[in-house]
């Protein structure tokens, strides 16, 4: 930070506060700069607060500003923007909102005292001016982030407990329309017609029009995604959970929120979904929307970060008489593929839980007393077959007769691989089936070979549906003893999810499947390329879930897509 002049006259100086050497002096001078900043008309501002912006992003736990005011004063800047458009448009004051709420925002997010104070200092009334939009977007995004952080802590969530209705609305609101405000309000402008303070905030002097529309896709999943962060403080203490649950064209919004590619730290529209299912209200309302439920199958057995998170929910809502037979002739087709991985994310014995709450009331099918769909009857025998029966046999069979069971499925294995190379896709398939039969539980690097083998044969007949079963199968045998997955079988499976239209899940195995290829010990001289054919597929995907793809272009903002994906 520079020095201020040596001849400075003013009578409040931040930067004269900062310099001065006594403690305690510096003390009382910011403090009194806290307190009579917002009422002062000053050019230096901008600088101030920008300074402080930079302060509370580097040092969000120091106690210093927080003890002297900074909330009060960034309370009264915000007012003063709100109530007072003469002095909001004049010289630069215009950033000035945006930069109080981010150093709230800033300030409050880790520790609860500094909630607290802030929340005692009179914050919240003039975010909710900023998150109602009395500003625009860009005000709203970082009302909306300190909103979250207040509402995180326990002790200054109980301040927002007179607004929450209204809190739940804007969110909802915000996170469902976001896109199409951004999009129509900046994306789609041309660059002489963006709000120039808005292009500065976004860039930080970096120039160009493709760095702004990085930026702006950037922080408009973020506003959708810190507003469905905002809604999960509310549904995890049981607040208004009823605003939500009876709404149902908003859970099915929820469902295809997932925030893009550049914000994977948010658990997004899954997070909100799995703390619904954990209240009566959620967990009666979720089954009741096809498009969740089948968001949270295709979730499950997917490269998602949050794979776990649509295997949680999806299994709260079976363990759940009065909704589990709602669901379960979806959700068996997916989780039957799922049974036999051992972790995700460090949560250990995956499948075997999937497999309890499956078979919970098996016994009751099989003596006649429940009567479900004749499909999902049949997966569940097969799950039960593979699972308990399968295992029963095997743990009698003597060591010669396993081997004897390993050799025959390798033969078959061989047959299937000579009958795939002379284009006899359909026999080859048999033979592995075959093989799979043969094959012991517990020799599961050539379970994974002739799943991923037949998963191949799959792809070729056109049968999308059994390559996704048969590759995940293979996946979810090949992360037990191994950091990564097998990539030939996500690299099936991304070409099978692109065939049906899930680009998310397409996207994501293919992004994996590079991961896996450069990590792997068999690099080229050159080290490791993309594959030409995968680079192909990425680009295609990442086209189909840019964020704002799902806004109704026109033909000429087609055009305006191009460019930007060029």
């Amino acid at each position: 930070m520079n020095p201020p002049l040596k001849s400075c006259k003013k009578l409040c100086c931040f930067f004269c506060a900062m310099n001065e050497p006594n403690p305690l002096l510096r003390t009382k001078k910011l403090a009194k700069c806290f307190k009579e900043m917002p009422f002062v008309d000053d050019q230096e501002h901008v600088l101030v607060l920008s300074s402080l912006w930079n302060l509370a992003m580097n040092q969000p736990n120091d106690p210093e500003f927080p003890s002297l005011g900074i909330f009060q004063c960034m309370a009264n800047f915000i007012l003063k923007g709100i109530n007072h458009k003469d002095w909001l448009f004049k010289d630069q004051n215009i950033y000035i909102p945006y930069y109080a709420a981010h150093i709230i925002g800033s300030y409050t997010m880790n520790k609860p005292k500094f909630a607290e104070k802030a929340a005692n200092s009179g914050v919240i009334p003039p975010l909710l001016e900023l998150l109602r939009g009395k500003i625009s977007w860009v005000e709203q995004r970082v009302a909306i982030r300190a909103l979250g952080h207040l509402a995180n802590h326990d002790i200054s969530f109980k301040k927002l407990k007179d607004h929450e209705v209204e809190i739940m609305e804007l969110s909802m609101n915000i996170s469902s329309t976001c896109l199409k405000v951004i999009y129509d309000s900046f994306v789609r402008k041309g660059e002489t017609e963006r709000l120039k303070y808005q292009c500065d905030l976004l860039t930080r002097g970096v120039d160009g029009l493709e760095f702004e529309n990085r930026k702006a896709e950037e922080w408009v999943s973020q506003l959708q995604c810190w507003s469905l962060s905002l809604l999960d403080c509310f549904v995890k203490r049981q607040k208004c959970l009823k605003l939500i649950c009876n709404n149902q064209s908003f859970l099915k919004d929820l469902s295809k929120m997932w925030g893009g590619l550049v914000n994977k730290k948010s658990p997004s529209g899954i997070g909100l979904i799995r703390s619904l299912c954990y209240s009566k209200t959620g967990i009666v309302s979720i089954p009741s929307s096809k498009e969740v439920i089948l968001s949270l199958c295709n979730t499950s057995r997917s490269s998602d970060d949050w794979q776990y998170m649509a295997i949680e929910s999806l299994l709260l809502i079976l363990k759940d008489t009065n909704t589990r037979y709602k669901v379960i002739d979806y959700a068996v087709f997916y989780l039957k593929d799922l049974v036999e991985i051992s972790s995700i994310k460090g949560r250990l014995k995956i499948g075997e839980i999937i497999t309890q709450v499956l078979l919970q009331d098996y016994g009751k099918i099989k003596c006649g007393k429940l009567k479900l769909s004749e499909k999902t009857e049949r997966v569940l025998e097969e799950i039960w077959d593979f699972k308990v029966e399968k295992r029963k046999k095997e743990r009698l069979m003597s060591e010669k007769e396993i081997k004897e069971r390993k050799y025959l499925a390798t033969q078959m294995k061989k047959e299937g691989n000579e009958l795939f190379r002379a284009g006899d896709i359909e026999s080859g398939l048999l033979k592995y089936t075959k093989a799979l039969e043969f094959c012991p539980s517990k020799y599961r690097k050539e379970r994974i070979v002739l799943y991923s083998n037949r998963a191949q044969c799959y792809l070729l007949l056109k049968n999308p549906e059994n390559v996704i079963s048969d590759t995940t199968r293979a996946i979810c045998l090949s992360c037990k003893n191994s950091k990564n997955p097998h990539s030939k079988s996500l690299w099936r499976r991304s070409q099978a999810y692109d065939m049906i239209g899930l680009a998310k899940e397409s996207l994501m195995d293919c992004l994996l499947f590079i991961h896996c290829k450069k990590n792997s010990k068999f690099k080229g001289r050159n080290g490791f390329n993309v594959p030409y054919y995968a680079a192909r597929l990425i680009s295609k995907q990442i086209r189909a879930t840019w964020l704002f793809s799902g806004v109704d272009l026109s033909s000429s903002q087609c055009d305006h897509l191009e460019e930007i994906q060029e």
